[in-house]
């Protein structure tokens, strides 16, 4: 009577109950679920006839398109286990995650495998790639023959953005993956209406979950390859779009390119929103354009969302100052059972929820990660305690609800005072000419530590160092203030986060230039 928990069963489910409804819409090809589940056969067979085994593991390097789509299907039809990568690292990289993994195969664009395949003799164990997807589809003259899956099987291996070190591969089960692909059904309204556009990469954490969350529901699946704003806003209109998904950089890409075309989407577009917590600025631009923003928060080692500040109905009529401080909350976990989070001391015990005392996040449950894939020791410190450490700082509110402060490397510590850096940067993007903006830690002899900033103009913005400086000072304490700007384009991992270790390094090199 119990049967294990896969995604694979969604795709099963609704070729049988949408077969003749729209699964994916990839540019000028559309696919129906019944056709949906025909090619993830043929790609299973394909692969089979290739040699792959249960257990082996296939890469895949591609832009958001039905290649990666399919192969989250795919793949762990036969047993095996899908391994995304991320399109913006560079080859070298690539090389030393594929070699990590001992992907046997890799799929992808043609031309982002071209640079990788030229240092093909780097990565030895890779036996064969493939950049025509279609044809390789046709290849085998057998039907598939499905792996029965058992929960806690890995069904893919994200890897980690690596900014302080090498990339960890995450490992993440079929269990996991059925749980948190129904954990944004739940939390973000998802059914069969839903049209969902893929802003957010599919090779970061499996897309949320998002591939096997759709599907889930017999929702439409719209591919775009890259986040451009004339192009997302058009899929929008013609498609319906009802839900999508990014960092904060692809609110801003839209909302800014909503504005000056003066565009409001009326039927109530959905955005989950991660990484930084959204500014006032950025809710109240999202909102003038008819955006609703879900704020979430999660790691790769918990398959991406992990807590979301759900929403109360009597924080709508709040002031925006109000529901902007709510919204900054990362809030309570997922519903997916067996999930829960702490904000604890160093000797594991729950911090007083006072929403002032700064500890650790650490989590556990159904929607963390098995472990890192091949290293035991990086295992075993991450879960410490019987628990997973996030490296979060974060309160405790009265309601139970969480506020993450800062990641702990990203504290400023300024003559004994704590300088939350999110705390700055909330107050810096409140000025009508700040697109982006950054606060990291830079040396100074006085006080051990400042806040620095790096900040990206809104166009044709002009604001001086000082401008900005007396803006923060005007609504922080002073010791809060950054001591320098810096101006320029920021650095940013592949989904939009923005690279302080980078940042870091440059404030760093300032003060050694200057000393």
């Amino acid at each position: 009577m119990i049967s294990p928990l896969t995604p694979l069963e969604f795709l099963r489910r609704n070729a049988v109950a949408y077969g003749d409804c729209t699964a994916a819409v990839d540019g000028d090809r559309r696919f129906t679920y019944s056709e949906m589940q025909r090619r993830v056969n043929a790609f299973g067979a394909a692969l089979q006839q290739a040699g792959i085994a249960p257990g082996d593991r296939v890469a895949v390097l591609a832009r958001n398109g039905v290649l990666p789509l399919e192969a989250h299907f795919a793949v762990p039809l036969i047993g095996a286990v899908l391994v995304p990568l991320n399109i913006r690292l560079q080859s070298s990289e690539l090389a030393t995650i594929l070699n990590h993994s001992g992907a046997r195969i890799l799929l992808g664009d043609a031309d982002l495998l071209a640079p990788l395949l030229a240092a093909r003799t780097e990565i030895p164990q890779l036996e064969r790639s493939i950049s025509d997807y279609e044809t390789f589809l046709s290849e085998s003259s057998k039907p598939v023959v499905p792996h029965p899956p058992a929960e806690e099987d890995v069904i893919s291996i994200n890897y980690t953005s690596g900014t302080t070190g090498m990339p960890k591969g995450v490992m993440y089960t079929h269990r996991g993956a059925y749980l948190n692909a129904i954990g944004e059904v739940v939390e973000h309204g998802l059914s069969y209406r839903s049209v969902y556009l893929w802003t957010l990469p599919m090779f970061h954490c499996d897309g949320w979950c998002f591939p096997w969350a759709v599907t889930a529901v017999g929702g439409r699946h719209i591919c775009l390859a890259e986040v451009n704003a004339e192009r997302a806003v058009k899929l929008i209109e013609d498609e319906g779009v009802t839900h999508l998904c990014g960092a904060p950089i692809v609110v801003r890409t839209l909302t800014d390119y909503c504005s000056r075309h003066g565009i409001r989407f009326e039927s109530g577009l959905k955005m989950v929103i991660a990484a930084a917590p959204p500014p006032p600025a950025v809710i109240r631009a999202a909102e003038e354009v008819g955006i609703h923003l879900t704020h979430v928060y999660g790691l790769t080692e918990t398959y991406g969302p992990h807590s979301v500040c759900a929403w109360h109905t009597d924080w709508d009529d709040a002031p925006l100052e109000k529901r902007a401080l709510l919204k900054s909350r990362q809030g309570i976990p997922y519903v997916v059972f067996g999930t829960d989070m702490r904000v604890v001391d160093e000797d594991m015990r729950d911090v007083p929820a006072d929403a002032l005392t700064v500890g650790e996040v650490v989590m556990r449950g159904n929607n963390v990660m098995l472990g890192y894939y091949r290293d035991p020791e990086a295992t075993a410190n991450a879960f410490r305690g019987g628990w997973f450490h996030s490296g979060d700082l974060a309160v405790m509110h009265p309601d139970g609800y969480i506020e993450v402060r800062d990641r702990a490397k990203d504290i400023i510590i300024s003559g004994g005072e704590n300088i939350s850096s999110l705390e700055v940067e909330r107050v810096l993007y409140e000025h009508p000419s700040v697109l982006e903006a950054a606060i990291v830690a830079r040396h100074d002899e006085k006080w051990g530590e400042v806040p620095h900033a790096y900040v990206l103009l809104r166009e044709d913005a002009v604001v001086s160092e000082q401008d900005l400086i007396d803006f923060c000072r005007q609504r922080l304490a002073h010791f809060k203030c950054p001591k320098a700007v810096h101006f320029g384009a920021l650095p940013k991992t592949s989904t939009g986060k923005i690279r302080k270790n980078v940042l870091r390094q440059q404030s760093r090199a300032a003060v050694e230039g200057a000393s």
